[in-house]
């Protein structure tokens, strides 16, 4: 399927931007400092703007994923490599050096660690605080394979946010979720609201894989009512003729149509385009919520609510 003109646009400019001296610098950085990147692991179509902005998002517990999924570029292996133990400090560095105010963070899915990585996870943000208290972070987690305690873990660190992407439909995840579960990640959601309610809470998914309006409706309503409140939505593109291919573009009025409606829902902050993804705008999509819930507060407060 070829690509649509408005996808081929925006990939030209943020490969443009890749050459820029800012974006060069910034490669210079990771690599100086030997951290992995979802914008390079994953390929990611917004590579050049973040990098240009001195940017990046940081993949922790390697470049290497135990299981399958047929959507990811990542690379899939059944031994990763040993964990780098000044990775969290490491990327609190480069943080501060950067001057972030934000830091979104994730990992390959590591089955092979008995906390699934959890440990890593909530260093990082610990790391991150010590060295800039200031930062807000948001910690995308992968299921830990449905461990509370692991879960309990990375939320004891006091992140901002708490990201689980769900992904995709519940009729999609056999053949593109391989080794995951649509109900375990809804938990995931769910979990970290009751056990940290001050911790927004965010998913995401990919779009144009097959499925329906109908089935993406059920699933905004899955995750409202499995406490989730921030939402993306960006559409799959697929990294080789080896992954799972796309079926649909969709036009950007779609996502726009598609953000109104979640919103409408009842979801507290959505971010929804073609090129939008997990981490994309991450600190503005925060901000956003954070301003919906103070005015939810204010308005309960007028109607004598509490």
């Amino acid at each position: 399927m070829k690509f649509p003109q408005w996808i081929i646009d925006e990939v030209r400019k943020n490969k443009k931007d890749l050459r820029r001296l800012n974006s060069l610098n910034t490669v210079k950085d990771i690599k100086q400092f030997n951290l992995h990147t979802v914008c390079d692991e994953a390929l990611c179509p917004n590579k050049g703007k973040c990098f240009l902005d001195g940017a990046a998002t940081f993949l922790i517990l390697g470049d290497r994923c135990t299981r399958k999924c047929k959507f990811c570029a990542v690379e899939k292996i059944k031994k990763p490599l040993p964990l780098n133990i000044s990775e969290a400090k490491d990327i609190a560095v480069l943080s501060k050096k950067w001057n972030l105010k934000y830091v979104v963070f994730t990992s390959p899915t590591r089955d092979d660690l008995s906390d699934g990585g959890a440990a890593q996870f909530a260093q990082t943000i610990l790391e991150i605080k010590k060295i800039s208290p200031k930062i807000k972070t948001e910690p995308l987690i992968p299921d830990f394979g449905g461990n509370i305690k692991s879960l309990e873990t990375v939320l004891n660190a006091n992140p901002n946010v708490l990201a689980h992407n769900i992904e995709t439909v519940p009729s999609l995840y056999e053949r593109i979720r391989i080794g995951s579960n649509y109900k375990r990640s809804l938990e995931i959601i769910k979990n970290s609201k009751k056990i940290k309610p001050s911790v927004l809470t965010k998913s995401g998914l990919m779009l144009g894989l097959g499925e329906t309006e109908k089935e993406l409706e059920k699933t905004f309503a899955d995750l409202l009512d499995h406490s989730c409140e921030l939402l993306t939505l960006g559409q799959y593109i697929a990294p080789s003729k080896n992954h799972y291919p796309v079926k649909k573009y969709l036009h950007p009025d779609k996502f726009l149509k598609l953000k109104k409606k979640a919103e409408k829902m009842g979801f507290k902050a959505v971010l929804s385009g073609p090129l939008v993804r997990s981490s994309y705008r991450a600190d503005y999509l925060y901000e956003t919520a954070i301003g919906a819930k103070a005015a939810e507060v204010s308005d309960n407060r007028r109607q004598g609510k509490g």
